[in-house]
Parts: structure tokens; sequence; C-alpha cells
């Protein structure tokens, strides 16, 4: 991929920035219309369905893995030079994060990627709760919260300077993460045709783990053409959302891929929204549900960021080049969210409430 003549043109930070708006944009049309969302994957789990939001999630989920490892053994990435894979990876922080973000998850009704679509298509709720996960993530990168994080991090941390590739752990040849990809896509298919889920809908769940892949591909060709260094990375929202808040408060900001990524999702799902007529203005229903969201927007915040990233960065984006303690920290989310939502919301007494 020759980016080169558009780094001149434009220089490297706006078209690194560019890309994360590309990225962004095709993820949050695709978010929007596919109604992509973990917390709900869960929710169906938890209650013995597996129904139509599960084969959506498993779409996402496989197409990421089929693109980014295809893209991979064509040598239009390399995942050893990820910032996830590139960096020590924390045990403690997956395993105690993951708890956290799930359980926050299921209390904001959405994850943060989830919360950032629909405040697009005008849910005021999920506006609130938004602000709230990008200033508590900020907290914990660089603020109160931080010392804490840190802490908790560092209990367990992968040896060796770097964080584990699964695939390589395992002694797995190169293409079994492509073979993985492609027999969950099989499942996938099945349970989108056994649901019942139309064409187009099946197109745009599999359009979120493309915009996946198009994260990786274009800031790896960035790194191998850039002057100065630049992070291979792709969609996720713990980070990113505090990083895009600072950009719009510090006097001198800097463009990179987060601050391109976050305006983007919102973007794209906003057009995606205004084009089948979804746009609408939503609030909280009342006190108690207002309480939650904003609770759980926290938790988010802190959990994504001790966790190394959120449902989408590590479930998906961390997933999909099968960093060992990023699929450590998804499945703790789903063991978060499904406690929480046993506790929460299965229960007579919560229904009352």
């Amino acid at each position: 991929m020759d980016i080169l003549p558009l780094v001149e043109w434009l220089g490297e930070a706006p078209t690194i920035a560019l890309f994360g708006l590309l990225t962004g944009t095709v993820f949050g049309i695709a978010a929007q219309r596919s109604r992509f969302c973990l917390r709900a994957a869960v929710v169906e789990f938890g209650r013995g369905v597996m129904g139509d939001r599960m084969s959506v999630w498993l779409l996402t989920f496989s197409t990421a893995l089929v693109w980014v490892q295809a893209a991979q053994l064509m040598g239009l990435m390399d995942s050893a030079d990820a910032r996830m894979m590139a960096v020590p990876g924390s045990w403690s922080g997956a395993i105690i994060g993951g708890l956290i973000f799930g359980a926050g998850m299921v209390l904001a009704r959405g994850c943060s990627g989830r919360l950032l679509v629909l405040a697009a298509t005008g849910n005021l709720r999920s506006v609130v709760s938004g602000l709230i996960f990008a200033v508590v993530a900020q907290m914990s990168l660089s603020g109160v919260l931080a010392p804490a994080r840190d802490w908790i991090a560092g209990l367990w941390i992968t040896p060796g300077g770097r964080n584990v590739d699964l695939l390589a752990a395992l002694n797995l040849p190169e293409y079994s993460g492509l073979v993985i990809g492609l027999i969950i896509a099989v499942y996938a298919m099945f349970l989108s045709r056994r649901n019942r889920i139309g064409l187009s809908r099946q197109v745009f769940a599999s359009g979120v783990g493309f915009a996946v892949a198009l994260g990786w591909v274009l800031t790896y060709a960035m790194s191998q053409v850039a002057f100065d260094p630049v992070q291979v990375e792709s969609a996720t929202f713990t980070g990113p959302s505090a990083n895009t808040l600072m950009f719009f408060i510090e006097r001198n900001p800097v463009l990179e891929f987060d601050v391109g990524l976050v305006p983007g999702v919102f973007l794209g799902a906003f057009l995606a929204a205004f084009f089948a007529k979804e746009l609408k203005f939503q609030g909280f229903d009342g006190p108690t549900p207002m309480r939650r969201s904003m609770m759980g927007a926290a938790l988010m915040g802190f959990g994504g960021m001790l966790a190394g990233g959120c449902a989408i960065g590590a479930g998906v984006t961390g997933g999909s080049i099968f960093v060992a303690t990023a699929l450590t920290a998804l499945l703790f989310m789903w063991v978060g969210a499904l406690v929480a939502d046993y506790l929460l919301d299965q229960q007579p007494v919560a229904a009352v409430a």
C-alpha cells in the first residue's frame, strides 16, 4: 500500500488523523446499522438465548479475525509491531479491569463504543454517560485514579517486556488464526440464518470487524513511511475518548489516530441514522436509570483503562491479533457482565426497584 504521496501532500499528523477518521466512520456506520452491542450479546447468552445480538457479535468478531489474519499473511501488517503487543501486558489488570468494565457495561446499558454510536443518534443518556466515561478514563490515565490503576496493573504482568502472542505461545502455525476466524464465521452465519437476520444487517455486522482490520492496516502502512514513530493500532475507545477530550481542552493539541477515530464514529453513526430516519432525542427515564448509567460509565472508564482496552479495543481489536491479555480481558468482561445482569436485572427485587 503506497501512501507516501498522501503523506507528502497532507503531512504525517493530518494523515494519521485522517486514517482514524476513516476507520471511525466505517465503524460508526456499520455499528449503527447492525446494532452491534456486546452487552446485549452477553445478556442473551446469560439468559440462555443465542439470538440476533449474539449472532451480530460473532459476525463482527470472526470478520475481524479473518480480515486481520489475512492481512498479516499478505504482509499488509505485522502484529508484532502493534502497540498492545509491543509493551508488557497486565494479567491482573485484564482480570480485575475486565470484571469492572463488564459490570459497568450492564449498568450503563451499553459498552463505551455503543454509547458513542447511540449519542450520535440523539440519545442524551449516552451523551452524558459518554462524557463521564471519558473523564474517568482520563483520571485513570494521568489523574487521581492513575496510582490505583498502576498498582493493580503491576500486580501481575507478562514477562520479557512484551505482551503474549497466544498463537506463538501455543506453537500454532501462522495460518491458524485465519482458520479459527473462518470456523467462528461459519457458526456465526449458522446462527444468523437461524435467527433470520437479513443480509444487509449481516453485511454491516461484518463491517464493524472490517473497520478494525482497516485501522490495523492503515496505521501499519503509516508506520512504514513516517519519519516520527507511529503507533500501530486500531479501534478502541478508552484511551481515544480520553485523548479526544484533552485535544479540545489543551492549548497545543496534537493530531493523532485517536483524535480522528472518535469523531469518525460519531459522524458515521449520525449519517447512518440520518439516512435511515432514526435520529431521535432520548433522555433518562427517571433517577434510577440515570444513576445506573452514570455509575456504569465511571466503572467502564476505570475498568477499560485498567484492562488495556474496552469491549472493542480488547475484545475485538486486541483479540484479532491474539493478544493474550486482551482475550483475558474479554473473558472477564463477559463474566462481570453476566454476574451483574444476574444480580441486578434478573432478580425479582431488581425488577420491583
